[in-house]
C-alpha cells in the first residue's frame, strides 16, 4: 500500500506481541507493505517477539520514539495498562500521525487526550485470524480522523479479512464475540477432535476434519445468507446422528454456555474500560 506521494506506506507497532505479529504478517502476505517498511518497539525483556519481527525484516527498537518518528501509521499494540506510559513517551512526536489502537478497553477520548491535537486516532478490534487473511475486524473513527484515514484503515483490515465501521459503544461486545471468539472456536475444535479420537480416529485426521468442518460451516453462513437455524435443520434428518448429537448439546445447555461466554467476556471488557 502506498501513501499519497506514491511511496510504500511506513508502518510502526508500539508493542510487538502476538496481535502485532499477526497483523504485520498479514499485511506483508497481502502485499500491502514490506518488512523493511515496518518498525516496532519492545521492552528489553521481550527478546522472543523482537526476534520474530527481525525475521520479518522489520526495524526493532527498545524505545517507542523512533517507531513513531519513522512511521506514517502507528499501531498501538501494547497491553492496555501500558498505553498511558507509552503515549507519554511519544507525545511530542505525535504531530500529524495516524494512530490505530487495538488496546482493549482504552477509549478514544483517552487516546486523543494523550496525544497532540493534530494526531488522528482510530480504534480497531481485529482478531488473530488476520494472520491467515481471514480476520474479522471493526473500527471506530476518532474525532480528528479523516475520511482518508478511515479508508486506509478499512483497506488495511480488509486485506486480511473483513472490516466494518461501528460505534464505540459496540466495541466491548464485539471484542467478546470476534476478538475473543477464536479462543472459543479453538476450544470447540479440540473438543470435537477429542470426541473423534475417543471413537477411534487418529489425532491428526480428527483435527483436520474438525477444523475444516468449522471453516466450511462458517463459509456457508456467510455465502448463502441462510439463517444458521435453517442450515442446521437442513442437515438434521429425523432420527439421524446429527439431531441426536444436537439433542445432547441442548440437554447440556450448549447455547446457554456459548452465549454466556460472550456476556462474561463483554463484562470483563467493560471492567477494563472502567464502565462498571
Amino acid at each position: 500500500m502506498r501513501n499519497i506521494c506514491g511511496n510504500l506506506l511506513k508502518m510502526g507497532f508500539l508493542g510487538g506481541g502476538k496481535t502485532a505479529q499477526a497483523m504485520a504478517k498479514g499485511f506483508i502476505s497481502a502485499g500491502l507493505v514490506k518488512g523493511e517498511n515496518i518498525t516496532a518497539s519492545f521492552s528489553p525483556q521481550d527478546e522472543v517477539n523482537l526476534q520474530a519481527f527481525k525475521e520479518l525484516g522489520a526495524g526493532t527498537y527498545l524505545d517507542s520514539v523512533p517507531v513513531v518518528q519513522r512511521s506514517e501509521v502507528v499501531f498501538i499494540t501494547v497491553k492496555p495498562w501500558i498505553v498511558p506510559a507509552v503515549l507519554k513517551q511519544v507525545l511530542t512526536n505525535s504531530k500529524d500521525k495516524l494512530f490505530i489502537s487495538v488496546a482493549m478497553g482504552v477509549k478514544l477520548k483517552e487516546l486523543e487526550a494523550s496525544l497532540l491535537p493534530t494526531a488522528r486516532v482510530i480504534r480497531v478490534m481485529p482478531n488473530t485470524a488476520t494472520l491467515v487473511r481471514a480476520g474479522a475486524s471493526v473500527f471506530v473513527r476518532g474525532s480528528a480522523a479523516t475520511e482518508d484515514d478511515c479508508s486506509l484503515t478499512q483497506s488495511l483490515l480488509e486485506s486480511v479479512g473483513t472490516c466494518d465501521e461501528v460505534t464505540e459503544q459496540l466495541i466491548d461486545p464485539i471484542t467478546a464475540l470476534s476478538g475473543s471468539g477464536p479462543g472459543y472456536v479453538f476450544t470447540m475444535i479440540e473438543a470435537m477432535a477429542d470426541g473423534a479420537v475417543k471413537m477411534g480416529l487418529s489425532r491428526d485426521l480428527a483435527y483436520k476434519l474438525a477444523a475444516q468442518t468449522v471453516m466450511g460451516s462458517g463459509k456457508m453462513v456467510l455465502e448463502t445468507g441462510a439463517h444458521p437455524g435453517q442450515l442446521k435443520d437442513d442437515v438434521a434428518s429425523p432420527g439421524g446422528s446429527t439431531i441426536t448429537g444436537i439433542s445432547f448439546l441442548e440437554k447440556h445447555a450448549f447455547r446457554y454456555i456459548v452465549s454466556g461466554a460472550i456476556e462474561a467476556a463483554t463484562q470483563r471488557c467493560r471492567e477494563v474500560s472502567g464502565k462498571e
